[in-house]
């Protein structure tokens, strides 16, 4: 099963562009992440700039509306994230348990719909979604 791990950093939907994280706290993180590789469980991981840097496209009418970053209503944003493949919900709960995360963040975690999830309906509609997934390089695993 893959599982996405989203961090959400309170605060960061207001941080200005260019925020980077201090060098003490990376170095906590990568410590973490190395122990998430070493594992055999880590598909991807990235963080991302703020907001602030950002853009939304809403498609409101059926129109797309481009909206810069930051945004207003924005009270949660993500910050990062993990892509790792583990056997169960519960242990991609104890893996995200173990990040170091300081007291603002928090650790959403969202299992993927693998293409065998869907239905048979679905799965028609999607046809061709298993080969494109394996051009664009991601791990697909029943």
């Amino acid at each position: 099963m893959r599982f996405m791990m989203l961090m959400i950093p309170k605060g960061y939907e207001k941080a200005a562009p260019g925020t980077m994280p201090d060098a003490k706290g990376v170095g906590a993180m990568m410590k973490y992440n190395e122990s998430l590789q070493k594992a055999g469980i880590l598909l991807a991981l990235d963080g991302l700039h703020p907001p602030s840097m950002g853009a939304r496209v809403s498609f409101a009418g059926g129109k797309p509306k481009v909206t810069d970053g930051p945004f207003a209503e924005a009270k949660e944003v993500v910050g990062g994230y993990w892509m790792i493949q583990v056997k169960s919900r519960e242990e991609a709960i104890e893996w995200a348990s173990r990040c170091p995360a300081s007291a603002n963040e928090i650790i959403e975690i969202r299992q993927v719909q693998e293409f065998s999830d869907f239905p048979s309906d679905v799965q028609k509609a999607a046809a061709g979604l298993p080969e494109m997934q394996s051009q664009s390089g991601q791990r697909t695993r029943p």
